[in-house]
C-alpha cells in the first residue's frame, strides 16, 4: 500500500445532521475510507459513513462456546477421570449437576471475550492519531463535528475532494497531515 505523507482532508461542521447528510453525500460520490467524529452519539451516522464490521459478534460467539466447553470439561475431568468418587450409585458424568457451572463460564468468557475483542478491533488504546495533529479537532469533544476522508481512499485527489468537502457546507476543511 502506497504511503502518503497526507493522512486525509478533514470538514468541520457545525450540526449533527450536517455531518450524517455530508457523510451520506461523501459515500455517493464514490468515497469509502472515511471516518466520522463526534462528541455525542450521533443516531444513523455508522450507516452513513457505511460502517458494517460482523466480527464481534463472531469473536463473542467463539468465547461462549469455549467458555461453554471449557467449564464442562473442568467438571467432567474432576468428577470422572481425576477424582472418580461413586456416592448414592449416580453416574460419574452427571451432567445436569454440571449446568451451573457450564452457564457461568459460558457467560464469563463471552463477556471478556466481548471486552477485549472490542479493544482490539477498535485498536485501543491509541495514544496518538493523525487526526489530533489538525488544530481545531479538539472541538470534537465539546460541540463540533468532524468528517474525514482518508488519502488512502482510491477516489481521493487532494483539490477534488478539498472542494467536494467544501461543498457541503462544511465550517472548515483542514488537510491532515501524519
Amino acid at each position: 500500500m502506497k504511503r502518503h505523507p497526507l493522512y486525509g482532508l478533514m470538514a468541520e461542521f457545525e450540526t449533527a445532521e450536517t455531518l450524517i447528510a455530508a457523510a451520506r453525500a461523501a459515500r455517493e460520490e464514490g468515497y469509502r475510507r472515511l471516518d466520522a467524529y463526534s462528541p455525542l452519539p450521533v443516531e444513523g451516522l455508522a450507516e452513513a459513513i457505511g460502517f458494517h464490521d460482523r466480527r464481534l459478534p463472531v469473536i463473542v460467539l467463539i468465547g461462549g462456546i469455549v467458555g461453554c466447553l471449557s467449564g464442562y470439561y473442568l467438571q467432567y475431568w474432576a468428577s470422572a477421570i481425576s477424582y472418580p468418587l461413586n456416592i448414592g450409585g449416580r453416574p460419574l458424568n452427571s451432567w445436569p449437576s454440571f449446568i451451573p457451572i457450564t452457564f457461568e463460564m459460558t457467560i464469563l468468557v463471552a463477556a471478556l471475550s466481548a471486552v477485549l475483542g472490542m479493544l482490539a478491533l477498535n485498536g485501543l488504546p491509541m495514544p496518538y492519531h493523525p487526526v489530533f495533529n489538525t488544530p481545531r479537532f479538539a472541538l470534537a469533544t465539546r460541540d463540533r463535528f468532524f468528517l474525514c476522508i482518508e488519502a488512502r481512499d482510491p477516489k481521493f485527489d487532494r483539490e477534488k475532494t478539498k472542494s467536494f468537502l467544501a461543498s457541503l457546507h462544511a465550517r472548515e476543511v483542514t488537510e491532515v497531515s501524519r
